[in-house]
């Protein structure tokens, strides 16, 4: 009889206790919650000027140098057409007269992001470092 009694309370503990199991899981929730709090989406603040038909009026004292690209990626420097290859030799012409003043370039929204980075290249060899993009929609 006894054999019997062992075989009835070997059945009797067959259950699967499930508490770690869920504690595993909960543990493992925290884990989750609390990281995805660390989280830091990052992002690119731009600061988009207000939309203007007309660019701003140039200062009578401004110490830029105002470079416009307009939508077939012609490059004007004092309302004249002037050509990739010469825009640096331009720059430091200009840069010797106001030592302090930056480089802005208005590039129309149509224009392709190589004049830009060619214009960019040009016054960095010019040592201006100071290089700023202003977009402006084509008409």
């Amino acid at each position: 009889m006894s054999r019997r009694k062992k075989k009835v309370k070997a059945e009797d503990k067959a259950e699967i206790d499930l508490t770690p199991m869920l504690d595993v899981v909960f543990i493992m929730l925290i884990f989750f919650i609390v990281t995805a709090s660390f989280i830091k989406e990052k992002s690119l603040g731009l600061n988009v000027p207000e939309d203007n038909d007309q660019p701003p009026p140039p200062d009578a004292e401004s110490k830029s140098i105002l470079i416009q690209v307009n939508s077939n990626d012609e490059i004007f420097i004092d309302q004249r057409r002037v050509d990739i290859r010469s825009v640096r030799s331009l720059i430091a012409q200009k840069s010797a007269e106001n030592p302090e003043g930056g480089v802005v370039v208005m590039a129309d929204e149509l224009s392709t992001a190589q004049v830009y980075v060619a214009i960019a290249d040009a016054a960095r060899e010019a040592k201006i470092y100071n290089v700023s993009l202003v977009p402006r929609k084509s008409r």
